[in-house]
């Protein structure tokens, strides 16, 4: 088949990009592919309006089902957003026999498991590139080009609005509710930014990242999640001095005795404020940018840069996914590796790591009364748990107020901190404003 008839789901930001690449780099896309790739159909809720493109050669509907149904599509593009419809609309192709692009991370980190055994016994592809981070082909990178490779730890700064509100903090030292408050109105962070600054976004991708490492099933449940909201300039401030800058990474690495051979006992996935070291790559992230680093036991450190979203780069990761479909169509997409690294029947049920067995060097602020002998009861406690310390920090002094501490711990388990944080919590002059935030060090 030379022409492959493509229908869209949904011309918000993301779907107008795409319908302008399959229009205005037509012949590109066929120099590239030798067959057509054509846009036949397109699904909104509101057609009377300007879409800033002509599409007066393509069927508009403002019913999906037309276009998960027809017998004129051959791959249908999902970009509805949000867990239903959009489960049901790609059910519905996928039992018609359509292949499916989608950029919805939410809608493969919960219903991933349930779409890809339909679409593999049908012979079909879900190819879902725009998912993590926008325009960057990083999972293209992990599925093919890091094939051979034990995977050993991916550390991923997977939403751009955290990474611009963090950017914005650092630079002009500002508040968080204010620059929050200007991430809106830019259009980066939405009315209910909770998804983005409460670690949701970036845990339902890192889900699918860690799945797609280590053959395990996505667990997006399963991911430790905390945000960036209760992070002050004064941390920020804090950690500097310290030689390090706060950001909001997703990390997953694999557990247990044969990792180096590819074996994997237990998936740790992460999801919070993390001090990053200054000199590291992905310290130098910033504004809306993505980034993920990537380590394999055969390649060691790779890392992929870009924008993360918005409509250019993640449409262009969208019609790629398709270019990907078409190159192989109809009788050749086996070729093409599983949509999760490893074929459907390898991929097992991979328990994940306890949070409280996760190990993590520590940034703590406490807030205390200026008294003599407060940061002796702290240390006390902490090494009673055997917890070292490496820097500790107090600069101002008030008689009247609380003052922050901060210290800088070495390693020691989640469950051994919670436990002495417990503890330290119910000393006398210490308040229960308490910032902990965990260590990274990074290979690249």
């Amino acid at each position: 088949m030379n022409e492959i008839r493509v229908g869209i789901l949904g011309l918000g930001t993301i779907g107008i990009g795409a319908a302008r690449i399959l229009i205005e780099q037509q012949q590109l896309i066929t120099r590239r592919l030798g067959k057509q790739v054509r846009l036949v159909a397109a699904a909104d809720r509101i057609l009377d309006r300007d879409f800033g493109l002509d599409l007066s050669g393509v069927r508009l509907t403002d019913d999906a089902s037309d276009i998960v149904t027809a017998d004129d599509i051959d791959v249908v593009i999902e970009l509805i957003g949000g867990y239903e419809p959009a489960r049901t609309f790609v059910v519905t192709a996928l039992e018609h026999g359509k292949h499916v692009v989608t950029a919805n991370k939410a809608l493969i980190a919960k219903h991933g498991e349930e779409l890809f055994p339909i679409a593999d016994e049908k012979g079909l592809q879900i190819g879902f590139e725009a998912a993590v981070g926008g325009g960057i082909p990083c999972m293209k990178a992990l599925r093919e080009g890091l094939a051979a490779n034990t995977i050993l730890s991916i550390h991923g700064i997977l939403n751009g609005t955290c990474n611009f509100i963090l950017t914005k903090m650092e630079n002009e030292g500002a508040d968080y509710g204010d620059v929050l408050k200007e991430a809106q109105a830019l259009g980066y962070a939405e009315a209910d930014p909770t998804f983005d600054v409460e670690g949701i976004d970036t845990a339902h991708k890192l889900s699918i990242l860690a799945a797609m490492a280590f053959g395990s099933k996505i667990k997006f449940d399963e991911v430790f999640t905390e945000g960036i909201s209760r992070i002050t300039a004064a941390d920020i401030v804090a950690a500097q001095e310290l030689g390090y800058r706060i950001k909001l990474p997703g990390t997953a690495k694999p557990h247990g005795e044969n990792v180096s051979h590819g074996g994997c006992e237990k998936v740790e996935m992460r999801v919070h404020p993390t001090l990053v070291p200054l000199d590291s790559q992905l310290a130098q992230v910033s504004d809306s940018y993505n980034a993920v680093l990537i380590s394999g036991d055969f390649v060691e450190h790779t890392m992929y840069f870009g924008r993360g979203a918005g409509e250019r780069p993640t449409a262009s990761a969208v019609i790629a996914d398709v270019m990907d479909i078409a190159s192989g169509f109809p009788d050749g997409i086996r070729h093409l590796a599983p949509p999760m690294g490893f074929v459907q029947s390898a991929r097992t049920e991979v328990p994940t790591l306890p949070m409280a067995d996760v190990e993590c060097e520590y940034y703590l602020r406490f807030m205390v009364q200026d008294e003599p002998g407060v940061i002796a009861s702290i240390t006390a406690v902490l090494a009673d748990h055997r917890i070292s310390l490496e820097a500790v920090s107090q600069k101002e002094r008030h008689k009247t107020q609380a003052v922050p501490v901060v210290m800088l711990t070495h390693e020691t388990t989640e469950g051994n901190m919670q436990a002495a944080i417990s503890r330290i919590l119910a000393l006398p002059n210490i308040n229960d404003d308490l910032l902990i935030l965990r260590k990274e060090s990074f290979g690249a």
